[in-house]
């Protein structure tokens, strides 16, 4: 299995690779960005490609469809070519409370774009509405329950938003708009556009580091968050590696 791991920033990603076999990855660059391919500890056939690609929808569509294109295209000059299997999006986020404390994984059954619309008289219209594009993309379900009983990750709908929301009403109208939602970040939507144009199935998950609402800095646990990332990933591989591909299209 090929999979394609997008971060926003460095440090997420190097989180990541932490739950990887120790010796040094191999980096190499495509158009805008460079993945750094590791391996899992324990051996086997997955291969990852870590990818920071950036802060917001708009860049991790970017970075993640340059590599996805360079993959499809055979221009990746190190290791096995051909498409990869699956994305996933990845990094600390906000987790809404109590559902998601601070320090737990959230996995998304839904990505969904919460502020990709239009305000009106009446409120928020998302862009479907108006006819247009979509606004939310669904991981397979069989792959989503896999990876949950084997990072303890708790599901749900996780939201990518453009502005990071710091009050108390402003998480209570994404609530009320998205009762399901877990946490928001601002990556997955992007890189699950990308993923769809190309044809992959893609999942998101996040450890939080701190609540929705307020930003209150003395309450923020990005370490504890970090760790608790490099945690999942150290349990991913084999998940992955016995999921049925034909299950991509759920």
């Amino acid at each position: 299995m090929r999979v394609l791991v997008a971060t926003a920033v460095l440090v997420e990603r190097d989180a990541v690779a932490a739950a990887f076999a120790p010796s040094p990855a191999r980096e190499y660059a495509i158009p805008g960005a460079t993945l750094s391919r590791v391996a899992p500890a324990e051996g086997g056939p997955a291969v990852f490609d870590l990818l920071a690609a950036g802060v917001g929808p708009a860049a991790a569509a970017a970075a993640t469809a340059a590599a996805l294109t360079a993959a499809a295209l055979n221009e990746q000059p190190q290791g096995p070519s051909g498409p990869y299997d699956l994305v996933v999006s990845t990094g600390i986020g906000g987790g809404f409370q109590p559902g998601a404390p601070v320090g737990s994984l959230v996995l998304a059954d839904e990505i969904t774009a919460a502020d990709l619309g239009a305000e009106t008289a009446d409120g928020f219209v998302p862009v479907t509405e108006l006819g247009f594009g979509a606004v939310t993309h669904r991981p397979p379900e069989s792959l989503v329950r896999a990876v949950a009983a084997v990072t303890g990750a708790r599901t749900g709908a996780v939201l990518t938003v453009n502005t990071v929301t710091g009050s108390a009403g402003r998480a209570a109208e994404l609530r009320r708009r998205h009762p399901r939602a877990l946490a928001e970040a601002m990556e997955g939507f992007g890189v699950a556009e990308a993923a769809a144009a190309h044809g992959v199935p893609v999942l998101e998950l996040r450890a939080v580091s701190n609540p929705v609402g307020p930003r209150d800095r003395a309450a923020w646990r990005i370490g504890e968050a970090l760790a608790a990332l490099t945690g999942a990933f150290g349990k991913l591989a084999p998940a992955l590696e016995s999921w049925n591909p034909h299950d991509r299209t759920q």
